[in-house]
C-alpha cells in the first residue's frame, strides 16, 4: 500500500482527471466513505493507493522472466562459436608459419578471454532478468 500526500493547493490547479486518478480509491474505499474532510482542518490529505495484481498478471510476468532469460542466454552460444573461431584460425595460422607460434598463441588466449567474458556476461543478464526483477 502507497500513501500520496496531496495539498488542497495541488488539487485545485490540476486537471479534474488526474485528481480522479490519484484519489480514486480514497474516495470509494469502505473505512473512508462515512468520514468527510474538509481542507480547513487538513492542511494535506492522504491518499491510499493500492495495486492489486490479478493470478493471470503475474503468471504473464512469469512468462515474459524466462522470455527474456532465454533471449539474453543465446549470446552465450554465440561466445562458443566465437571460440571456436579463434582456435580454429590458431591451428591454420600454426600451420602456414610455425615460427609465429608463440606470439599467435598469445593472441588467440586474448580472443578467448574476450569471447568467454561476453559469455558470462550474457549469462549473468539471464540471471539478473530472473532473479533481482
Amino acid at each position: 500500500m502507497q500513501a500520496l500526500l496531496i495539498s488542497p493547493a495541488w488539487s485545485r490547479c490540476c486537471t479534474w482527471g488526474l485528481i480522479w486518478l490519484v484519489s480514486a480509491s480514497f474516495l470509494n474505499s469502505p473505512e473512508n466513505s462515512s468520514k468527510q474532510f474538509s481542507y480547513s482542518s487538513c492542511p494535506l490529505r492522504v491518499v491510499r493507493w493500492e495495486f492489486q495484481t490479478s493470478v493471470v498478471s503475474r503468471d504473464i510476468d512469469i512468462a515474459a522472466k524466462l522470455i527474456g532469460a532465454g533471449a539474453a542466454t543465446v549470446g552465450v552460444a554465440g561466445s562458443g562459436a566465437g571460440i571456436g573461431m579463434v582456435f580454429g584460425s590458431l591451428v591454420i595460422a600454426c600451420a602456414r608459419n610455425l615460427s609465429l607460434k608463440q606470439q599467435l598463441f598469445s593472441c588467440a588466449i586474448l580472443g578467448f578471454a574476450l569471447s568467454e567474458a561476453m559469455g558470462l556476461f550474457c549469462r549473468m543478464v539471464a540471471f539478473l532478468i530472473l532473479f533481482a526483477m
